[in-house]
């Protein structure tokens, strides 16, 4: 088996470090405009306890400082109450200023928000 050249392997690597700095430096502007236009009540988050998903919202949220308000389907009746009303097939399920999103959609949510 020939391996492939050097250059190429630079190449890959420098490609992959650049998407991940790239991403890095999106999310931290989202991340400061949701912090700018949101209001506590403006987002509430509907999660579940084993969703991995809410968990990196949760933290990504957190850290940024974007203010919002999370409840627990399994430990909360009012919450469940309020998902199955939305008929959100999953979670997180966000809402937003009363819209509904279904996933943590950042660019859904500055859309919303502005």
């Amino acid at each position: 088996m020939k391996w492939p050249p050097l250059s190429l392997l630079a190449v890959v690597a420098l490609t992959a470090l650049a998407s991940w700095a790239w991403r890095g430096h999106v999310a931290a502007q989202d991340g400061e405009l949701l912090k700018q236009r949101a209001r506590p009540g403006d987002i509430r988050m509907i999660s579940s306890e084993t969703c991995p998903y809410c968990l990196a919202a949760r933290r990504w949220m957190t850290q940024e400082g974007v203010p919002f308000s999370e409840c627990f389907i399994e430990r909360d009746a009012q919450c469940l109450s309020d998902y199955q009303a939305l008929g959100a097939v999953g979670t997180p399920t966000l809402v937003v200023r009363g819209q509904r999103v279904i996933g943590f959609d950042r660019a859904r949510l500055l859309e919303i928000l502005k």
